[in-house]
């Protein structure tokens, strides 16, 4: 079976193996060119691409909706023509986090966002037109090759001495390195469904920011504030972290989140 990946040149599309490798010149989720998946002929498609930039999602409804909702359903359309199975990425956004546990996959999402709803309604649109889907929500993902959180902090804190962190966002750091090759593994299962998939163990931006910096070998300082304390176009949830269930029932999980980011660290620091 031939393997697709659109959003191949994205942080996580990077990490997944795969025979056909599609980014953003290639495949369009807004203006949908099928010809090179008409080509190629793929026996399932991970989608990882999506308007994620979340505060932007906010003054942009309608084209989040156009990429992260009308462009899975083009796409769980065509596999639905073709025989093939597709995955599609999703987020911890779709919950409110009012929840002190973290969210199981049968948990009932409550968006926040138009990030978060957007996602969503992708999510349903995919459901409603494909029964051999997967969804995989994950949270946080950093990886080589792009910008994520923890390149920003790095960033910050070459320029300023005492950073502010929130300390009531809590979720799961994930590694673009570890959950790549896990989807594909998940994938191999043929077990279609809903699915959580995150680095063991959930942490606040605080404490994240402090892991960073420690583990880069920076004296940075780091503030705690509220999420009230910093205002910006999106609310995120305030607990959002993910209980793998169904993923660990067929041997899947991701290892610590802190041997991830070490790992990933040490690398940056190796190119520096």
């Amino acid at each position: 079976m031939r393997l697709a990946v659109i959003g191949a040149d994205g942080q996580l599309g990077r990490q997944i193996p795969a025979d056909i490798r599609l980014g953003h010149k290639d495949f369009d989720l807004i203006n949908p060119d099928f010809t090179v998946l008409d080509r190629t002929a793929p026996g399932g498609i991970i989608l990882t691409a999506a308007y994620t930039d979340v505060d932007g999602c906010e003054s942009n409804e309608a084209h989040a909706y156009a990429v992260n909702a009308e462009g899975p359903r083009m796409v769980a359309r065509w596999c639905a023509g073709h025989g093939a199975w597709l995955m599609l990425i999703g987020t911890n956004c779709v919950f409110d986090g009012e929840q002190p546990q973290p969210y199981a996959e049968d948990a009932s999402p409550r968006p926040i966002s138009v990030y978060g709803a957007s996602k969503l309604a992708g999510e349903q649109a995919v459901r409603d037109e494909l029964p051999e889907h997967f969804i995989v929500r994950s949270s946080w993902i950093f990886g080589p090759g792009g910008t994520n959180f923890v390149t920003k902090i790095l960033a910050v804190a070459n320029a300023q001495a005492t950073l502010r962190g929130v300390a009531d966002e809590v979720a799961a750091p994930t590694y673009a390195c570890d959950l790549g090759p896990a989807l594909v593994r998940l994938a191999d299962t043929g077990r279609y469904g809903t699915y959580h998939l995150t680095n063991a163990g959930a942490i606040s931006r605080l404490e994240y920011m402090r892991a960073i910096l420690e583990m880069a070998g920076l004296p940075n300082k780091v503030e705690p504030i509220r999420l009230a304390d910093y205002p910006r176009p999106s609310r995120p949830p305030s607990q959002s972290a993910l209980a793998n269930t169904r993923a660990a029932a067929l041997g899947i999980t991701l290892r610590p989140w802190r041997e991830a980011l070490s790992e990933y660290i040490a690398g940056l620091r190796a190119s520096a």
